[in-house]
């Protein structure tokens, strides 16, 4: 038995690859992080969810539905999706993976959409080198500290945010290093994309969006 980790798309729908929508085709039991979301996924791609076994894992699962999980695929090939993206990657589903190599179930993975490799392509530089620093604290202390540190850093550093804090994130990086270089690609792939750079304190009066998908990278 198998674990397929598909990555779908980041915004557009079309971005879905062939041997993703395949085996979801071929797979009767389905992960997802919300249910909703994953029955709309199926359906644009032509694939009924009432003809699949819908299961959940998310940043609310717990141990024993993970355990729930891995049984399930001891014994059918179990494909693993998120909202968006690549699941395992900043995602509850790298538990799952992890307990599925320790278990000696084969994982497989099916790559696609990426939100880090868009905004690499975007860059119109060349990052040799960079450090990832995926989701900023949420508590306050933490946050200021893990943005004074980003001002501070002499190589690249890139790191995601939840939508609704587009702005806050902005304001506290002007903040702290107005006139740091930065990148910030709001919406990639999507038909109202947005990707800017340079000084903070000007991107920041450019930025349309008020709430939307984002990736930040500083110089």
């Amino acid at each position: 038995m198998s674990l397929y980790v598909i990555a779908t798309p980041i915004a557009h729908p079309d971005d879905m690859t062939l041997r993703g929508i395949q085996i979801l085709k071929n797979c009767q039991y389905i992960i997802g992080e919300e249910a909703k979301t994953c029955r709309a996924q199926l359906k644009s791609w032509d694939i009924s969810p009432q003809d699949k076994t819908i299961l959940l894992l998310n940043e609310h699962s717990k141990s024993e539905d993970l355990k729930e999980l891995l049984e399930v695929c001891h014994t059918h090939d179990v494909a693993l999706i998120s909202d968006c993206g690549t699941p395992g990657f900043c995602d509850p589903g790298a538990d799952l993976i992890d307990l599925c190599y320790k278990s000696n179930i084969k994982v497989t993975t099916i790559p696609g959409a990426s939100s880090l490799m868009a905004f690499l392509s975007m860059l119109g530089t060349q990052w040799k080198e960079f450090t990832f620093k995926g989701f900023p604290p949420r508590e306050t202390n933490e946050r200021t500290d893990f943005f004074k540190t980003l001002a501070k850093a002499t190589h690249p550093h890139c790191f995601l945010e939840a939508p609704y804090r587009l702005h806050a994130t902005l304001e506290q990086l002007e903040q702290l290093c107005p006139n740091k270089k930065i990148y910030l690609g709001i919406n990639l792939t999507a038909e109202n994309q947005e990707f800017y750079k340079g000084p903070i304190k000007d991107i920041r009066k450019k930025v349309k969006a008020q709430k939307a998908p984002f990736i930040v990278g500083l110089e």
